[in-house]
């Protein structure tokens, strides 16, 4: 027997979730993301939402352009991540892999724990029931031989979807005549390199096999194969212990040459970085600032050599990165560990003698609070988490303005 595999995919989640929260919401045109004086983009909206043009990635003023009578909310994603552990844990038992797309998608197989297709898809049913009942949550599901075929069925009927694709001929029957963008992992580029060669069906990419992996080396490939219903791909549980790398990074409201401004901001990434490197036990042996200038011109600078195991250390490193590039006006700032160790011991050397007190990012932190009037020492907790970041960081720069 091959594999039988279900995709479950949350509708509008972030929106759902908020109009679950506040019925009032129902029925209106709702956009998560930034507000429409701010810089930023939509993470998702409701349906009504899409029907003026508005979608997920879209630049906020775009989307308030096509919907200025939307309502505008910021994402709580404190409150997502806690939805998203409810999800999986009606979700998981069900399969014996389960690999989470993000909060809101996973793939499921349940070969074994189903056993044949007609129980797989009555399982599926449940999982919508129990989404829905247990947490008042609609989501669109699909189940398949494969997991890009499970994919495209969850896509099929959305939203509130359900569809099933038994077979590899039910596939490639079903996808013949759509055209190359409907072909999992195919994005606007891709498509528009198949343009160029005369293929936009998805029907007429096997025929073609050389022609398109001459434009598209293995990648190519691999598209043919999907086209012809081809994906042996397993599910595999994502373990955050094999991640290459840990990063965060901010992107500002107004662009800014304040270089001290962007050097505190850089210690309250840091440590995000660090907690998140330290839950999955990991140890950056090298750092990475990534900067975005007002121009939209990108540059990643790195370096390896130490040991980044704390914020500070990592804030550091990034300062002394920040420090060799080109001092322009700014709109993004990155911060990253890699080449990750489980554990490393810090040796002692020369320039150990006279190193600070352990307490040191506490009087970082405290000459930060007299420059912003905000008290990151009794907020080191949300820092670390991550939470309201932007927030903060606003109130950062706007306090800035006002006392320089």
């Amino acid at each position: 027997m091959g594999q039988i595999i279900i995709h479950v995919d949350m509708d509008a989640f972030y929106a759902s979730v908020e109009i679950r929260d506040d019925p009032s919401l129902k029925g209106k045109p709702v956009i998560i993301g930034a507000m429409p004086d701010e810089r930023g983009v939509v993470s998702t909206c409701s349906y009504e939402a899409r029907e003026f043009g508005v979608r997920s990635g879209m630049n906020i003023k775009e989307a308030y352009r096509l919907c200025p009578q939307g309502i505008y909310m910021h994402p709580d994603f404190r409150k997502y991540w806690d939805v998203s552990e409810k999800l999986h844990a009606i979700w998981d038992p069900y399969a014996t892999s389960s690999e989470p797309i993000a909060l809101d998608e996973t793939y499921l197989d349940v070969t074994e724990t189903a056993g044949d297709f007609d129980r797989a898809i009555e399982m599926a049913h449940e999982i919508k029931k129990r989404t829905f009942d247990d947490l008042g949550l609609v989501c669109s599901i699909g189940v398949a031989y494969s997991k890009s075929a499970a994919k495209t069925a969850s896509e099929e009927t959305k939203p509130n979807g359900f569809f099933v694709i038994r077979t590899r001929e039910d596939f490639v029957e079903l996808m013949r005549e759509r055209n190359v963008r409907e072909l999992f992992s195919v994005g606007p580029q891709t498509a528009k390199r198949l343009e160029s060669i005369g293929i936009t069906k998805i029907g007429d990419i096997a025929p073609r096999r050389k022609d398109v992996e001459s434009a598209l080396g293995k990648q190519g490939s691999f598209l043919v194969d999907l086209s012809q219903g081809i994906d042996n791909r397993k599910v595999v549980a994502y373990n955050p212990e094999d991640a290459k790398s840990v990063s965060r990074e901010l992107t500002f409201q107004k662009d800014t040459d304040d270089y001290v401004l962007i050097m505190d901001l850089i210690l309250l990434l840091a440590m995000s970085v660090e907690k998140r490197a330290s839950d999955y036990g990991h140890t950056g042996g090298g750092v990475q600032l990534k900067v975005t200038y007002s121009d939209m011109k990108s540059i990643t600078r790195s370096m390896t050599g130490g040991i980044y195991d704390d914020a500070l250390s990592i804030a550091k490193g990034a300062w002394e990165l920040l420090r060799n590039i080109p001092r322009r006006s700014i709109r993004l700032v990155g911060v990253g560990v890699f080449n990750f160790s489980e554990s490393r011991s810090r040796q002692t050397t020369l320039f150990d003698e006279g190193r600070p007190p352990e307490n040191e990012l506490d009087h970082y932190l405290e000459r930060m609070h007299r420059r912003y009037n905000f008290d990151f020492v009794r907020n080191k907790e949300v820092l670390y988490r991550g939470e309201s970041l932007h927030g903060i960081a606003e109130h950062m720069r706007l306090r800035r303005n006002r006392t320089r």
